[in-house]
């Protein structure tokens, strides 16, 4: 028997199973079927094997390139509601305490304006009296009834001049209050309404000293001088002079009101002109409620006021064209 084995096959080991490459090559009815869910979905091992992202041997950990979620920007447009590029929120106590403190401010305001018009209070009762009343320099002459009651006139008639004041410096304070809700074409028109509130209360001041007050107290003597003898108290007649007048300074503010409420998107001239009867019976109201006048007078001269200036304002615009 020779020691060379007699073929190749009894000295290697058993042949390895050789793959028919048809075996796996997809036919026209497998290409046809859809994907088994295993097929489309990645493999987490797969996912592990990619270099962009970090594993702790069990699972994905984190992309490394994007590690933090991001979130939109709350200034952005998100489903459609857009903010101010200033406004954040606050606290409760926070919005209270800035309240507080503006609210501290006009106050100072006020004050100040007092104590300056304190100054020239007694020359300004002289003038205001001789010239309220119908008679000129026949105008019955003043009466006190109390030791304090000059003092506290002069306070009173100096507060016309304390409002005057304040009035703007309180629609500032307002603005810098709203400023970081309000979009930068609001802000515009808010800065523009601080001149034009001063100029409106002047006029609503002046409106009263020269045309309201003299038909109203031409109307007082008509009625009482045929059956009383005249003697006005300086306490109670300058009640209704300062009442009276800082009333108007702020009646006179309503075509301001109207144009800023229309300029901000709140209103329409339409719809002010459609509830006009409304607004007529709120301006009436306010007139009998803020004016102290039992003969009614007084509140009616205020009501027709308040609703000429609406009207007014109505009127010029749709003239100008706008709805």
């Amino acid at each position: 028997m020779s020691d060379e084995p007699a073929d190749d096959r009894d000295v290697e080991g058993p042949a390895e199973p050789r793959e028919d490459p048809d075996e796996h090559r997809p036919s026209a009815a497998d290409a046809s079927e859809p994907a088994s869910e295993s097929d489309a979905e990645p493999s987490e091992d797969g996912d592990a094997d990619d270099p962009n992202l970090e594993t702790d041997g069990e699972g994905v950990v984190s992309d490394r390139h994007n590690p933090e979620p991001t979130y939109p920007d709350p200034d952005d447009d998100i489903g459609g509601i857009s903010t101010p590029p200033d406004d954040e929120e606050m606290p409760l106590a926070d919005h209270i305490e800035e309240m507080v403190l503006r609210l501290a401010v006009v106050l100072l305001f006020g004050a100040g304006g007092t104590a300056i018009g304190l100054l020239w209070a007694s020359d300004a009762i002289q003038f205001v009296w001789f010239n309220v009343f119908p008679a000129g320099g026949d105008a019955p002459p003043p009466h006190v009834y109390n030791p304090l009651e000059l003092w506290l006139t002069r306070i009173k008639i100096s507060s016309l001049l304390g409002i005057m004041v304040a009035l703007p410096a309180f629609i500032y304070e307002c603005y810098l209050f709203m400023r970081p809700g309000l979009y930068p074409n609001e802000r515009k028109y808010y800065l523009a309404a601080v001149p034009t509130s001063v100029i409106l209360g002047a006029l609503g001041m002046v409106f009263s000293y020269l045309l309201v007050l003299p038909i109203l107290f031409e109307y007082f003597t008509y009625y009482a001088e045929a059956s009383a003898d005249i003697q006005y108290a300086l306490g109670d007649t300058f009640n209704l002079i300062i009442t009276l007048t800082g009333f108007l300074a702020i009646v006179f503010q309503i075509p301001l009101f109207i144009m800023l409420a229309i300029m901000l998107g709140v209103t329409t001239r339409r719809w002010l002109a459609q509830k006009r009867l409304y607004f007529w019976a709120a301006f009436a109201a306010l007139a009998f409620a803020f004016t102290l006048d039992p003969t009614g007078m007084a509140p009616i001269l205020v009501a027709v006021t308040m609703i000429l200036l609406f009207e007014g304002t109505l009127f010029i615009l749709k003239w100008v064209g706008r709805e």
